[in-house]
């Protein structure tokens, strides 16, 4: 009976101490889910050993996650869209190998990187930052491979044309800033935002669950079941950062940033990969028909049943793609290398 007795205290202090962290989630979820998200970032850059980083330059700080030390494969930087972040990379970073060197930074402004009122945030002013901070950290002190998706792979064809001796190799997914000859659901959306000289909620900038929810169908042609907790907190998150968003919407469909990309392809001269996703709403994927024309010998890979978030919705085939490039390329160089 006594033995009885110690069993089901056991069970009952145990249940205790499990019911409090418990507890603490449920509550998270249900009354806080804006930190509930920030401990899932802040969990997973743990579990995948990326470390969280700062870099000063003149006053102005970047923030920057990586992980890895340079080695025989080139580093590689990863250029993240517009409105997101450096933790919009953990579900690829998931499939690359640890001993990869990989650095993932805040874009000027996002996140925790410096935010000024007199910032240029056009592309090409987003590019001079960008050198800035490869500069700061000492990035190209040997040629490093560059990826960039949406508005970062506008950026990082721009840098690429700009910085030609620091890039061995570049891949684009879903990039900003070619003029595609197909129109998508997105640019129907802002014909109706022009016409209406902005006046109207820009489907990038969700203000409610319900919008949010509008802009994951827009950006993704996978569906996720997304609870409306977690729909309400990272709009919370994104709310104190709308008006920024703004600023930098119109900077980046302003005319001289709008067609950037394309109008700097001639002066790409980096072994250049194109990964997009056949369902993009946001950006059409006649788009790679254009940079291909533009570069012949780029290598274009567009992924099935996939919209403009290929990132998050194709994570392991695109770390696959992007692996695959990176050592043909690095394969390609050391074959010349012998030959000469």
């Amino acid at each position: 009976m006594a033995a009885d007795l110690d069993v089901v205290n056991l069970f009952i202090i145990a249940g205790g101490t499990l019911a409090v962290p418990i507890l603490a989630f449920v509550a998270s979820f249900l009354l806080w889910p804006a930190a509930l998200i920030k401990v899932y970032y802040w969990y997973w850059r743990r579990t995948l050993g990326l470390q969280v980083h700062y870099a000063d330059c003149g006053g102005y700080r970047f923030c920057y996650s990586h992980r890895g030390k340079p080695g025989m494969r080139p580093s590689i930087l990863m250029l993240h869209g517009f409105s997101a972040h450096k933790d919009t990379w953990l579900t690829l970073v998931k499939y690359l190998p640890k001993h990869l060197h990989l650095v993932c930074v805040d874009m000027p402004g996002h996140e925790g990187t410096t935010r000024t009122n007199t910032e240029d945030y056009s592309i090409q002013g987003q590019v001079r930052r960008i050198h800035q901070f490869v500069e700061t950290i000492r990035l190209s002190r040997k040629p490093f491979h560059l990826v960039g998706t949406s508005m970062g792979g506008n950026i990082a064809g721009v840098y690429a044309a700009c910085y030609s001796s620091e890039i061995c190799s570049m891949t684009l997914i879903c990039p900003d800033g070619i003029r595609h000859p197909c129109e998508t659901k997105f640019d129907n959306h802002l014909q109706d935002l022009e016409h209406s000289n902005y006046t109207l909620n820009i489907p990038l900038i969700p203000t409610t669950p319900e919008e949010m929810e509008d802009m994951f169908r827009l950006c993704s042609h996978v569906r996720f079941k997304i609870p409306q907790q977690i729909l309400q907190g990272l709009v919370d998150v994104r709310q104190p950062h709308n008006t920024f968003y703004q600023e930098v919407f119109m900077e980046i469909v302003d005319e001289k940033s709008r067609y950037a990309l394309q109008d700097h392809l001639h002066l790409i001269t980096a072994p250049l990969q194109v990964i997009w996703g056949k369902q993009d709403q946001v950006v059409d994927v006649s788009g790679a028909a254009v940079i291909a024309e533009a570069l012949p010998g780029c290598r274009v890979d567009l992924l099935e049943n996939c919209g403009h978030s290929v990132v998050m919705e194709r994570p392991c085939r695109t770390a696959k793609l992007l692996l695959e490039f990176i050592i043909l390329q690095q394969d390609a160089r050391g074959g010349t290398k012998k030959a000469s």
